[in-house]
């Protein structure tokens, strides 16, 4: 991965925005794409979005979205503390002892951390339950109430401190590669295709909200009424120690072992088939796994969109998916962006999606 490249990815793995409060991811994700599109804009959701080639005759839309699962402030008590409520879905041994960051009044980060109750304190029930989210609180060292309120306030957000750090073999670790990664990766695919003319009208759009619900890409195809669409994802790398019979259910998916192609109804088959002839051709290693219902990703949204979209998921294979140490194949994340780019230079006004 070139250096600009990999700047831009960890800048947008360092930035703090939850579902709901995206503006920081936005802001370098703009950035970045004003560099490269025709035009680049941030509809009323926060969804932006990136045209390339406009003009084109086939209207393909990628996805990836830049929300991240977080907290915000529910609740702040006489003393000071702040309650706080989950963004996405959380699992909560992992909340417990961690440090927090909050954009807090003005937009200034104030650091906090997770408090509980400590072991020696706690009753021999207590210390065989894993303690809710509800029981956790943030203390960023404040006196009281008042204090509290100079810096916070109720509904802002905060995310754990884990920023980008690389590790051994091209591989990297951090908060939000679900699915900043994939934002980062469909961007890359456009200023792959940015000098050339394909017979694409190319939108690339980072959606909002997806860990509540696949809003933004809901709201973003409405918009763009696309002829294809293309959703970037995380998925579970099932290489790792104590995996089980999961591999029975989510099937074998090994970090650097290249894109993940997802097959099932949410699917449209002709795309299916041209994205793993294209892997072949470009001698892009892929891995395909099945999915038997909609498949919970900005897949599902764009599929259903108005009457229909032929769509497909791209996955990236990560480990310790919802946690502050998430991890990816840098490898992979570039192989996304040359499957994409390679797979929308072979589409054309004659390309068939109807499945049969």
């Amino acid at each position: 991965m070139n250096k600009t490249s990999k700047t831009f990815l960890k800048d947008m793995i360092n930035a703090i925005s939850p579902s709901g409060y995206e503006n920081c991811a936005a802001a370098v994700w703009k950035a970045y794409a004003e560099k490269q599109a025709d035009t680049v804009e941030t509809d009323v959701h926060g969804n932006s979005h990136a045209v390339f080639n406009k003009g084109g005759k086939v209207k393909v839309m990628l996805a990836g979205h830049y929300d991240e699962i977080g907290f915000l402030i529910s609740h702040i008590d006489d003393k000071g503390f702040l309650w706080i409520a989950p963004i996405g879905g959380w699992d909560p041994q992992i909340a417990q002892g961690q440090r927090v960051h909050i954009i807090g009044n003005g937009g200034k980060i104030i650091s906090g951390v997770i408090g509980k109750i400590a072991i020696h304190l706690q009753e021999p029930e207590q210390r065989k339950k894993v303690s809710e989210i509800k029981d956790l609180w943030v203390d960023i060292g404040a006196k009281d109430k008042k204090e509290t309120e100079k810096w916070v306030s109720i509904g802002d957000p905060l995310v754990i401190q884990y920023g980008f750090e690389e590790l051994l073999n091209d591989r990297a670790v951090g908060r939000a590669f679900d699915d900043r990664a994939g934002a980062f990766s469909i961007l890359e695919a456009g200023r792959l295709l940015a000098k050339e003319k394909t017979q694409c009208e190319v939108h690339i759009v980072a959606t909002v909200q997806e860990e509540i619900g696949l809003r933004g890409a809901r709201t973003a195809a409405f918009g763009i009424e696309p002829d294809v669409g293309i959703a970037v994802d995380v998925t579970f790398a099932t290489d790792h120690p104590n995996i089980g019979s999961v591999v029975q259910q989510e099937g074998l998916v090994k970090i650097d072992g290249g894109p993940v192609v997802t097959r099932g109804p949410n699917i449209n088959p002709k795309l299916f088939d041209l994205i793993i002839k294209t892997a072949k051709t470009e001698k892009i290693p892929v891995q395909i796994v099945a999915e038997a219902r909609g498949t919970g990703t900005d897949a599902n949204a764009i599929q259903l969109n108005r009457a229909g979209c032929a769509t497909a998921l791209i996955s990236i294979p990560l480990r310790h998916m919802h946690s502050p140490c998430e991890l990816i194949s840098l490898k992979d994340v570039e192989a996304v962006s040359k499957l994409l780019a390679a797979v929308i230079r072979k589409i054309t006004p004659r390309t068939n999606f109807i499945p049969f």
